[in-house]
């Protein structure tokens, strides 16, 4: 049977539950993804997945699309990314067409929108996204987004939309353990047809701590390395490449790389970060911040506090007792501090 996908923006039928990697890192996000698909009535119709770029969100989403129109095509299902609805919204404005607009997005019965983070201070594009979904969320319809961090950390969202967010069900995205890298890679060996062994894709993955695109990057260049020089994937050839990514990726760190890197991942301001707020995604983030530089640099106590506004030696003393405490309590922020921490290390 033909599957009828939206003529706003579509499905990519390529993305199928089926072929996403699953490891300890995306297990409760794929279990819940899928669950969503089995009952379009159940007690919760929004969900709210959030990670890092290359994790697996959008595969998600057009893997809950898909398996939604195959089991009932009649199903109104939209994907669209947070850019397009925005861009939708202003044309309709100056077409005088808004309502139409609005019909068409509080008509469907599953929206999946991809990167709402884009909607940082849009404040009228906020406005619309709001109503619309109100309007879905009072009819029981599905609502699946996708962020680069948890609703709360997301900066220019006004707070009763943050509310909405806060609906369903929040779950996150971690970047994949060494099992799930060498699965991945394996994986997209296959697919591509490269001559990969478990020994070679263990190598790579070791070596590797970031996502599914730098992992599928990193393969291809080796490949084509393979195929420039005609000879097979070895360890050799895979530790050469390697070494030449890495030496391109190393970086020179100091205060403010580490500032820029911990800010941008939380969608906040350095000003912000060195200020003195005491917002719960603000106090953390910088605790984060303070943490790395005083792992990954030769700083004193002193000159990180003073590099936050002033601070005490003792703020940073206690800035990295807590990431202590937040690894032994497995919270989410830890494993926030190890992804930065692992990407500026690399």
């Amino acid at each position: 049977m033909k599957i009828k996908l939206s003529t706003y923006t579509g499905i990519n039928q390529k993305y199928q539950f089926h072929n996403f990697i699953e490891g300890k890192s995306n297990q409760l996000a794929l279990y819940v993804s899928y669950r969503f698909t089995n009952n379009l009535k159940n007690f919760y119709n929004l969900l709210f997945l959030y990670g890092k770029s290359g994790l697996g969100k959008t595969h998600l989403l057009h893997a809950i699309g898909n398996k939604i129109l195959i089991e009932d095509y009649r199903k109104k299902v939209i994907y669209v990314h947070s850019e397009n609805f925005i861009q939708n919204m202003i044309n309709s404005l100056k077409n005088n067409s808004i309502e139409k607009f609005k019909n068409y997005y509080r008509s469907i019965d599953v929206l999946l929108i991809d990167d709402i983070q884009f909607f940082s201070n849009k404040k009228r594009s906020q406005e619309e996204l709001f109503n619309t979904l109100n309007t879905l969320f009072e009819k029981r319809q599905k609502i699946v987004i996708t962020a680069n961090c948890y609703p709360s950390y997301i900066s220019g969202i006004n707070e009763c939309l943050k509310s909405r967010f806060k609906w369903g069900l929040t779950i996150s995205i971690n970047p994949p353990e060494l099992n799930t890298r060498i699965n991945i890679l394996l994986h997209k060996a296959l697919e591509n047809k490269i001559n990969l062994t478990y020994e070679i894709a263990k190598f790579i993955a070791r070596k590797s701590y970031s996502n599914v695109r730098e992992l599928e990057g990193i393969l291809k260049k080796i490949h084509i390395a393979s195929l420039f020089n005609k000879e097979k994937i070895t360890i050799h050839l895979a530790k050469k490449i390697l070494n030449k990514l890495m030496k391109y990726k190393k970086k020179n760190i100091d205060i403010l790389s580490i500032q820029k890197t911990v800010s941008k991942y939380f969608n906040i301001t350095i000003s912000d970060m060195i200020s003195k707020k005491r917002s719960q995604s603000i106090v953390q983030s910088r605790q984060i911040a303070m943490t790395l530089i005083k792992k990954l640099t030769k700083y004193s106590l002193s000159d990180i506090g003073i590099a936050f506004g002033k601070k005490n030696h003792t703020t940073v003393l206690y800035a990295c007792k807590k990431i202590n405490q937040f690894k032994k309590q497995k919270k989410q922020i830890y494993y926030d501090f190890l992804y930065l921490f692992n990407q500026l290390n690399s």
